[in-house]
């Protein structure tokens, strides 16, 4: 039982990181719901705790929690979209969307306080401080988990999805993407080069590499510049663009 069938634009061959790629969009705060028989709405808030597990917040007089309290079988089937943004200055600076089909199901009153606090420690929001009075905890149990992104799409598992960890360096990209903005600028006018009259502008980076957004007259597509090796931290990446810049001359 499923919200809907997902549309599939192009999909992509199986990579072993789109478990990794789709936990680190899951951080992103720009979430909606789509549930049977109630349309799309915005979310209050949405994590996926450290095992796994996906909790949402809504409000705790409105229709989704009332239809979920109502629910004949105890569960109401429902997708959660969350949308990945590059901070640039991009025409289109959508990079990803991950959705996340399965039941909602109301928490049980003895667990809400600690999964409040799990929720916290991965995704901290004032609206936590609401649970309870004006606003609900719910959990989503998961039946499929598909990842939009360069114009195809990635098919994971909920075992996969679980098992998975957000890429060490999303917290902090902003902050590096302006802290080494000389070098990233050098790297992008190296790919630009490259790809000939169409515009290349940084997309963003991941302990992966760096991605670039080209942009033609009409549509766009995604470029990366892999690293030697995946990093493991934040400080390796001064070294990590240097190899790439000396590569590339």
């Amino acid at each position: 039982m499923t919200a809907g069938p997902t549309p599939p634009p192009v999909p992509a061959a199986r990579d072993a990181d789109a478990a990794e790629r789709a936990r680190t969009v899951a951080t992103r705060p720009a979430a909606s719901v789509q549930a049977l028989g109630l349309g799309t709405s915005r979310l209050l808030a949405a994590a996926t705790l450290d095992d796994g597990r996906v909790l949402v917040v809504v409000p705790r007089s409105g229709g989704l929690a009332t239809a979920v309290r109502d629910a004949p079988e105890g569960d109401l089937p429902a997708r959660v979209s969350v949308t990945s943004r590059s901070a640039q200055p991009l025409r289109n600076p959508l990079r990803a969307r991950l959705e996340l089909t399965g039941w909602l199901t109301p928490v049980p009153a003895g667990e809400e306080a600690g999964l409040v606090q799990a929720f916290a420690a991965v995704r901290p929001d004032a609206v936590l401080l609401d649970v309870g009075l004006t606003a609900t905890l719910l959990r989503l149990d998961l039946a499929e988990v598909v990842l939009h992104e360069g114009g195809g799409w990635s098919e994971i598992t909920p075992e996969e999805y679980a098992a998975a960890r957000p890429d060490p360096l999303a917290a902090a990209e902003d902050d590096l993407v302006a802290e080494h903005a000389g070098p990233l600028a050098a790297l992008c006018a190296r790919v630009q080069a490259w790809t000939g009259d169409d515009p290349v502008h940084l997309l963003g980076l991941d302990r992966h590499g760096v991605l670039f957004r080209v942009e033609p007259r009409t549509g766009c597509y995604d470029l990366r510049t892999p690293f030697p090796a995946p990093l493991t931290s934040t400080g390796e990446l001064p070294a990590a663009v240097r190899t790439l810049l000396a590569c590339t001359r």
